[in-house]
């Protein structure tokens, strides 16, 4: 049994204090506070840790990458980079720099919402139960053997009883403490189907039109199943916002006959959209610039260099939930689209209010997109991870995939939301326990293909087995009309792999997976590099 330390300091220098006991289960520290607005909420409990263990934290949202640590290990942020190029390119935008201290030293971590220490396969999880009064953020000190927890609500208006803490603790076998979190919670996944197919990104990137959309869909024929998913990525849409109208010089005849012909060919038709995002030049940020989420200086909140910058929509003026109620009419009825990727969703939330925190913000977020989308299905990217709980039926849990390993030297030194094929799968590896339990994961495509291509065989090998047995969303952008044989029969084994069972992981040195497949025992093993 631990104590849990714990302090809430008010704007005009109040302080409350209390230390509670932590053996197991749900704890709950809501103290009765008078009014006022919020400086600091923050708890410690002594957790001393040696080098055999393993330390994991969550990251903020979907891209950022968060493994395993060692005492060995830190978390860089950005502090190494020239600030004009931070702030050129956005890079503290995607992520938590913003708004959390990286202090960069060795066997000092830190994360949101959840984390785990683990020697060999016994678990102990410190993970919150709720997030809507403010993200959990998560500190854990090797040297002084410290769990330092704060919430992420200052300036947050107070009076009567606060949640400052909403609190699970586990110890046990991995899915004894990750099945009784999400049974504390309450939340269950909206379904366990796994589906697989084709999305358009990661060969076309923005360069599809409706000609290319029906090569790749013909091309399909004889690999894809009844059932499986057919996406249509980045680069239907004229700008980023501006999501009514198709590209008229890439889909002249818009988007419904092309989704009537993925029907037709007794897939699901996917559509990807970043609804909050408006790229600087859309037609919807000139002409309503008033919709944009305003900064501490007033002016649109910059989201990152993507499309050449971009901005967000604001969800409470209500001119932008209905445009956004009117999009997903067009798409989900209109059209007739069965699934939507919703992107770079973090850009709704980058602050809270006196009244709502940061987290709150997101879930309301969430929660509206829920509504929009009914029982279409919604996979999830680019958003903090407990507002999706239970919200959309799959998610991303990594960065993107690259098209070779781990990106440049350049690239490398940049944020934890970066591009990377090691990066995505050490995600798909250390996020496993949310797969059936808050959504679907969706651990990225692989690649089983030689041109626009520059992952060695052992890699594309990995990325592919890793994704089929970890995932429940299994997508490829090869354009399968340029199969061979040995690619087609390949293709085969994997959809077969992803009816494994027994699936056990032990993630210590390198990655070893056993599983099960009609009976007979199989084994993988992987190593993905140096952590960062």
């Amino acid at each position: 049994m631990r104590e849990l330390n714990w302090r809430v300091e008010l704007t005009d220098g109040t302080v409350f204090t209390g230390r509670e006991e932590v053996s197991g289960g749900a704890l709950h520290v809501t103290p009765r506070l008078p009014e006022g607005r919020i400086r600091s909420v923050t708890a410690e409990m002594l957790l001393p840790l040696t080098e055999e263990d393993r330390v994991f934290i969550n990251g903020f949202q979907s891209w950022t990458n968060c493994p395993e640590y060692t005492s060995a290990d830190s978390i860089r942020g950005l502090s190494h980079l020239p600030k004009a190029g931070v702030k050129y390119f956005g890079l503290d935008r995607y992520g938590d720099n913003y708004f959390v201290d990286y202090p960069g030293k060795k066997g000092v971590l830190h994360g949101e919402s959840w984390a785990y220490a683990r020697r060999g396969g016994e678990f102990r999880l410190a993970a919150s139960l709720d997030e809507t009064p403010g993200y959990t953020l998560i500190r854990y000190d090797f040297s002084g053997g410290r769990l330092r927890l704060e919430r992420d609500c200052v300036g947050l208006r107070c009076g009567g009883p606060f949640h400052a803490f909403d609190l699970f603790f586990a110890r046990g076998g991995e899915d004894e403490v990750f099945d009784a979190w999400f049974a504390a919670m309450g939340v269950k996944a909206r379904t366990q189907d796994k589906i697989a197919g084709y999305s358009s990104w990661y060969n076309r990137y923005q360069h599809i039109d409706e000609a290319c959309i029906r090569s790749d869909l013909k091309a399909c024929a004889g690999m894809l199943r009844p059932g499986d998913l057919f996406q249509i990525d980045d680069g239907w849409e004229t700008k980023v916002g501006d999501w009514l109208v198709p590209d008229a010089g890439k889909f002249p005849n818009g988007l419904k006959p092309i989704a009537d012909e993925i029907h037709g060919r007794g897939l699901r038709a996917g559509l990807w959209l970043a609804p909050f995002g408006c790229q600087k030049d859309s037609e919807i940020c000139r002409a309503h610039p008033d919709w944009l989420v305003k900064g501490p200086d007033g002016k649109p909140w910059y989201c990152g260099i993507n499309w050449g910058g971009f901005y967000s929509l604001d969800i409470d003026f209500p001119e932008v939930r209905e445009y956004l109620r009117s999009v997903f009419r067009r798409v989900l009825e209109e059209w007739g689209f069965d699934l939507v990727k919703l992107d770079f969703l973090y850009g709704a939330a980058p602050f809270g209010s006196e009244t709502e925190s940061r987290a709150g913000r997101m879930i309301r977020a969430m929660d509206f997109l829920r509504e929009l989308c009914g029982d279409k299905l919604i996979l999830g990217c680019g958003v903090p991870m407990m507002p999706a709980f239970g919200r959309v039926d799959y998610c991303r849990i990594g960065c993107d995939v690259g098209l070779d390993w781990d990106g440049s030297w350049l690239m490398q030194q940049t944020h934890r939301e970066r591009v990377s094929t090691r990066q995505s799968l050490q995600n798909t590896v250390f996020r496993r326990q949310l797969n059936g339990r808050a959504f679907g994961n969706d651990p990225d495509v692989f690649f089983l293909r030689t041109s626009n291509m520059k992952l060695k065989p052992e890699e594309k090998r990995i990325l592919s087995e890793i994704n089929a047995l970890l995932g429940n969303v299994w997508l490829t952008s090869d354009d399968m009309g340029e199969y061979g044989d040995r690619q087609r029969a390949r293709y085969r084994e994997l959809r077969e792999l992803r009816e494994a069972d027994d699936i056990r992981v032990s993630a210590d040195e390198e990655i070893q997976i056993s599983y099960s497949v009609r009976g007979e025992k199989c084994s993988l093993t992987a190593k993905l590099g140096k952590k960062r």
